[in-house]
């Protein structure tokens, strides 16, 4: 749609003064002057009337000035009110575009800063310091008695190399739009922090990326002073415990297996005693024996986790294959995406140290596992484009000449990758609530949530009311044509019940508001064929009641999104496990 400046070169002046050459009789109108220009008071003008009056041969009294200040300099010092003071032209890495959310600049944790010896840090301008700053010409010469080379001594050590102009795949008009919205649920739903990243599935270029809060990278320096972690990318460089979110990969493992499809029938008992350990649903409550694509769509942990014990004939076996698959989908591996300080996340291989039942568990609704959002968006990708793990990536040309495309690779069957669209598109159809917040009239939708309990390491336990909430899912006319990763970091829902959360803007409703955006950034137009979502039932006392009367818990309506579970709560006693009217035949194996 055009091209839009984000980081370019220029100068700034640099305020010098040469104090030995004022004369004292002039230093203190001459700090005056100076003050009432910078527009300094206090401790700021107190530090530059003593830098004047040092009597030191150079002192640096401002490193960059501001253009209207430096024009007030220069007229000052041609009408002969300052004497003993320099401007020196010093070149520094401008941010000419404002960003989404107050006092920030455009994709400031995506491009990073230059600092002020002109070294990239963070994000792009660190990962690509080389090629944007170039490298320097490099001579030697022999020096003379009096300090100067000596003739003909010179030789090239270096012949150096210029910059080069970089141009990236991100649409400027969904990077700044994404950025807004991404502010107002930071806003709404109180939140540390609120990031979305929008990948083209089939390419892996990236779209727009963005965290909130952000920062304003030509102010790199006041950042650094109130809170300098502020620079950490949460896209790439953070990793969290994602929750349910993951239970889409143990149906990859379960469909690939062919241990389960999504008419099986899962008991879903609301709890599961794995000895002194219980695993919970979020809302306690059993919907019974249910399609084990209703386990995904309903999010319910117990469900997920008899899933998991189906992909093998014991524990270790079982936790092998969901691993693999995890690793297969780029759980636990860094994607290769071209910015400075990606992670690999925190994932233990069942091969390596034995997972006991209930980190299978655990794992199977994504507790005990620590990923980034980019490593979900990725991994997803992989599930919606035919099978194929693609290296999302920023360079989209150097100089004037694109850059090619990096290399995919096939790791599940086209067949395989169908089902699992399908599925998502389930998730977002089969729940009222997520319907009415996610679907889109017109374009094709799924996804899946994810809601994670947080645990702190220091105090040993969970924090209370406070949970990480996802979203990942796809949009498009006809097929999947961009992924959308969601993540809503430690927010404090209302809490309402057992399992029945509120947040101002759900993870599934910023996803909408994002892949609103994203199709109109792609000029993507609606299908005819898809008239809009399915009408939606009224809720039964803010719940959805299922046939045969047993409640359809997991996470809620009215906005709100509860918890997936967590770890595995200790028992004083073992639970029975009740189960609902059975609705469906049940198959040998199925635990």
């Amino acid at each position: 749609s055009g091209t839009q400046m984000l980081a370019t070169t220029g100068f700034r002046d640099l305020l010098a003064a040469y104090p030995e050459q004022i004369p004292e009789a002039d230093a203190g109108r001459i700090s005056r002057t100076l003050n009432q220009i910078l527009g300094y008071k206090g401790a700021d003008a107190a530090r530059i009337r003593r830098e004047v009056q040092t009597g030191r041969s150079y002192v640096v009294l401002v490193p960059q000035l501001r253009a209207k200040q430096s024009a007030a300099i220069k007229q000052a010092l041609a009408s002969g009110k300052l004497k003993g003071v320099s401007l020196e032209p010093r070149a520094v890495r401008i941010y000419p575009s404002p960003g989404g959310a107050p006092e920030t600049t455009v994709a400031s944790h995506l491009l990073g800063f230059v600092n002020n010896e002109g070294n990239g840090q963070y994000g792009i301008e660190q990962r690509y310091q080389e090629l944007l700053g170039g490298r320097p010409r490099v001579t030697s010469a022999l020096r003379g008695l009096e300090g100067g080379s000596i003739a003909g001594s010179s030789r090239l050590v270096d012949p150096g190399t210029p910059g080069a102009d970089l141009r990236l795949t991100l649409d400027a008009g969904l990077q700044l739009q994404l950025e807004k919205e991404l502010y107002a649920a930071w806003v709404a739903d109180a939140a540390v922090a609120v990031s979305a990243v929008v990948l083209d599935p089939d390419t892996g270029e990236v779209l727009a990326w963005a965290s909130v809060p952000g920062y304003d990278a030509n102010r790199f320096r006041a950042t650094a002073d109130e809170d300098p972690n502020r620079f950490i990318d949460p896209i790439a460089s953070r990793v969290y415990e994602p929750g349910s979110v993951l239970k889409m990969m143990v149906a990859a493992a379960a469909y690939e297996r062919g241990t389960l499809a999504a008419s099986t029938p899962i008991n879903d008992s609301g709890s599961m005693q794995l000895g002194r350990f219980r695993v919970d649903d979020s809302d306690k409550q059993p919907m019974g024996w249910i399609p084990f694509e209703d386990v995904i769509a309903y999010s319910r942990n117990v469900g997920a986790a008899r899933a998991a014990m189906t992909l093998g004939d014991d524990t270790r076996s079982a936790s092998i294959a969901l691993y693999q698959m995890w690793h297969r989908l780029g759980i636990g591996r860094e994607t290769g995406v071209d910015v400075s300080g990606e992670v690999e996340g925190l994932v233990i291989d069942p091969a390596i140290k034995t997972w006991a039942r209930i980190d299978l568990a655990n794992g199977s609704f994504g507790q005990g596992v620590a990923v980034t959002p980019i490593q979900l968006a990725t991994s997803f990708s992989a599930m919606v484009n035919g099978g194929y793990r693609i290296r999302p990536h920023l360079a989209a040309g150097v100089g004037g000449q694109p850059v090619a495309e990096p290399e995919r690779s096939q790791v599940l069957d086209t067949e395989l990758s169908a089902e699992l669209a399908g599925l998502m598109t389930h998730v977002v159809t089969e729940v009222p609530w997520y319907a009415k917040g996610t679907l889109v009239p017109g374009y094709l939708v799924g996804g899946k949530t994810g809601t994670a309990q947080i645990w702190d390491t220091k105090r040993r336990d969970w924090v209370p009311n406070v949970f990480n909430f996802s979203f990942v899912g796809f949009a498009g006319a006809t097929r999947p044509e961009a992924v959308i990763a969601v993540q809503i970091h430690r927010a404090k829902p209302l809490i309402r019940g057992q399992g029945d959360f509120k947040l101002s803007i759900t993870s599934y409703e910023l996803f909408r508001r994002i892949a609103i955006d994203t199709m109109a950034a792609m000029d993507i137009s609606p299908a005819r064929r898809l008239a809009g979502p399915p009408p939606l039932p009224e809720p039964t006392s803010g719940r959805e009641v299922a046939p045969g009367g047993s409640r359809r818990g997991g996470e809620r309506a009215h906005g709100g999104s509860g918890t997936d579970g967590g770890r595995g709560t200790p028992a004083a006693s073992p639970s029975a496990e009740a189960s609902g009217p059975r609705s469906y035949p049940v198959p040998e194996g199925i635990p």
